[in-house]
């Protein structure tokens, strides 16, 4: 159990390492001190994030991974040419990366076998990622 728990976990903790890159990406091209903050706010909740799945992994007795892996690595490079010009469109493609990619795919990998304290971790974890959804959604109704 243990061994399939690990697995699960550090794909998820891979999603988790795209989403603090992606959120670089866009911190780096936002103007906007306000936006920037949040972006940056939402990024700093990821790191935390990814710090106690890896701690979870290594109290499982486990390694944790330390990257996004290749898959991840070249979604993350492609994504940097097709990133759009306006503060609305930037803040549009975080909401659907922090939703279909955070959200709905991490769901999927960790739905399988987990040990109740690392269900309750990314259900936690889940939830919060929902609150960046509507800090975006707040961000692109205002700008």
């Amino acid at each position: 159990m243990s061994d399939i728990a690990i697995k699960e976990l550090n794909a998820f903790l891979k999603g988790q390492y795209m989403g603090i890159h992606a959120y670089e990406h866009l911190i780096q091209r936002i103007e906007d001190p306000k936006i920037k903050q949040e972006l940056q706010n939402i990024q700093q909740e990821h790191k935390m994030h990814a710090m106690e799945v890896a701690e979870r992994i290594q109290h499982l007795g486990g390694t944790p991974v330390d990257d996004e892996g290749i898959t991840g690595s070249m979604q993350n490079f492609f994504s940097r040419f097709t990133l759009p010009d306006s503060p609305q469109g930037m803040l549009e493609k975080a909401y659907k990366g922090e939703d279909v990619y955070g959200i709905q795919l991490s769901e999927e990998i960790v739905k399988g076998d987990l040990d109740p304290t690392s269900k309750q971790l990314i259900e936690r974890i889940l939830q919060e990622d929902q609150h960046h959804l509507e800090t975006l959604n707040q961000l692109m109704k205002t700008t």
